[in-house]
This record gives structure tokens, sequence and C-alpha cells, in this order.
């Protein structure tokens, strides 16, 4: 089984069909004491309550022992790394596969990546306020790649708790991380809006909200905070709002374009002669090419705004393509 089988279903968690699947694998798992043959179903099985609901770690378990009964190592380092491709692609946890045999240590690694990183953010938010906690996480997130889509997800819920605590100022760093790598997120890009509304920073709130609605058909985040703003305006000294300039905008498309890009660990090799001759635009799309789609999104939205109708173009089919993920 490669990494990719298990990304290649990319959606938010559905519990029940996990749950549902992982119950027929652990049955199937049960049969095969008095016929192997069922070890092939439990497998299967197993694979659709990851797909399904990647966040539960019995899921992982469950699909990790099969391999394991099975002697199906490399499928077993493949699950491992796809775990912690989940949990933000620490390369310390991947080096530590590296020449292991899995059949001895396959169960442990596991379950001691799950208890210094546990999938539930509720279990997760109980182990990092522990002493240190909160300051270290964030130190640690800002070196982490969060470009599958499945890490995004389990680190924007984890970043709801920060928020939920009261750590503004680190969710909004570490959120702003993580749309720059999944830009396509408009719930996430709403969220943020009110809460820099709510901060009373509102050229901050209206790029947010822009955002959020040029990411979903369904969303008047921006119209209705514009709205919101003339509706201050009472006649006793309130000056009135004005829309971000084009250089306001600019500025914050090129942040989130650095913020885009992979840790300098993960990057290809790419040497500075390589993009000397190349225009953005021409960058943009070689980077749409190579499926860092983030980047080439950001670039491509950034010359948009300064005029380029080709660039527009590009960043709308981009903008389809992470929509359809």
């Amino acid at each position: 089984m490669a990494t990719t089988d298990l990304g290649s279903s990319l959606q938010h968690p559905r519990r029940s069909l996990g749950n549902r699947h992982r119950s027929q694998a652990e049955k199937f798992l049960k049969l095969s004491n008095d016929d192997k043959s069922n070890l092939t179903w439990a497998e299967q099985s197993a694979r659709q309550a990851v797909l399904h609901d990647f966040t539960h770690p019995d899921n992982w378990r469950t699909l990790l022992t099969i391999k394991l009964q099975i002697g199906d190592h490399l499928g077993a380092r493949a699950v491992l790394d796809d775990l912690f491709l989940i949990l933000g692609r620490d390369p310390e946890l991947l080096t530590q596969l590296d020449g292991v045999n899995l059949g001895n240590t396959g169960l442990s690694l596991l379950e001691g990546a799950l208890s210094v990183d546990p999938l539930d953010p509720d279990d997760w938010w109980d182990l990092t306020t522990q002493e240190g906690g909160v300051e270290a996480f964030c130190e640690r997130i800002r070196n982490l790649d969060f470009t599958d889509q499945r890490a995004n997800i389990l680190f924007s819920r984890r970043m709801e708790r920060l928020l939920d605590a009261g750590h503004e100022i680190e969710y909004l760093e570490l959120t702003r991380k993580l749309l720059a790598q999944r830009p396509s997120n408009h719930e996430a890009w709403d969220k943020m809006g009110k809460l820099h509304e709510r901060r009373g920073e509102f050229d901050q709130a209206w790029l947010c909200y822009d955002q959020a609605q040029s990411n979903s058909n369904n969303l008047n985040s921006r119209d209705d905070f514009k709205l919101r703003m003339e509706s201050l305006i009472d006649g006793k000294g309130k000056l009135a709002w004005k829309t971000p300039d084009i250089s306001d905008r600019l500025e914050f498309l090129s942040r989130m374009e650095v913020l885009a890009r992979p840790t300098a660990e993960l990057m290809p090799e790419e040497t500075q002669d390589e993009n000397t001759e190349l225009s953005e635009l021409d960058y943009a799309k070689q980077l749409f090419e190579k499926d860092r789609l983030s980047e080439a999104f950001f670039i491509a939205r950034r010359l948009a705004a300064e005029g380029d109708s080709e660039a527009k173009l590009l960043a709308e089919e981009i903008q389809e393509m992470m929509q359809d993920e």
C-alpha cells in the first residue's frame, strides 16, 4: 500500500463510517485465526476505516496490526509514514523509521507517536496545557509542513483549542500558516476574519473575509462585513472605514506567499539560476505544474490584483482545483 493510497480521498472525517469499517476489520481479523484468507478482507476494511476517519487512533492501530500479521512490512512502513505525515511531517519522527524492524517495533512506534501527539484535539490540548506545553507547541508548529489536507484539518482543530483558551496572538500567527498551505479553507478564513473584527483590526478582517468569500460560493463574508462597517457611521464623529487599498492587498498576499513555501528542509532542490530568467507568472505556472498549488495561487492572485488578466485566469484555475479536493 503506497502512502498516497490513504491520502487519495481527502475529506473531513466521518466518524460513524470509520467506526463501521473498523468493526468489520476487527471481525475479519478474529476470523483469520481459522482462515488466513480473511486477513485480506480485514485489511480492506481497515484501510476504509482510516480513509473515512483519520482522526481516530484505533483505526490506525487496527490497520497496522493487520499489516504486521500479514507480514507486509513495506505496507506497515507506509501506514506509519502516512500517520506521521498527518502529524505534520515531522522529520524527527520520520527518521525513527529508517532501518527499523517494524515487525518487532511497529506498534510501539505508533503508540509512542500517539502518546506524545494525540489525534483527538481534546486529548491533545490536555497534554499541551502542561507546563511549557503551549509555548513548545507554537515553536514546533512553525517548522512543520501542513500541505497534506488531513494535517491541515487536524491542526486547524488544535488551533481552535488554542483560541478557546485565549491565545489569540498565537492563533492568528499559526492559523495564518495553515491557511497559507491550504488557502481554500474558507471556514478558517471566515473565523480569523471575525477575530480580527472583534479586535478592531478592520483592514485585516476585510482581507480575511475577502479570502473566505473568494473561496466559497455560499459565503458573503466580505460583503456582509462592509455593510456592518457602513452601519457604524452614526453621525457622531466616527470616520468612514475604507476598503484596504491595492498596496495593502499586495503586501498581504506577499506575506501569505512566503508562508506557503515548504520549510527549507522539505523544499525540492532549486537553484536561484533556475528562476532568474522566469517572469513571476511563469514561475507561478512552474509551481502549479509541480502541484505546489498554494504558492502558485498567492503569486497568481497578487499579480491579478496588479491587473494581470492572465494571472487572474491562473488563480481561478488553481482555486477551482483546490476546491475540488
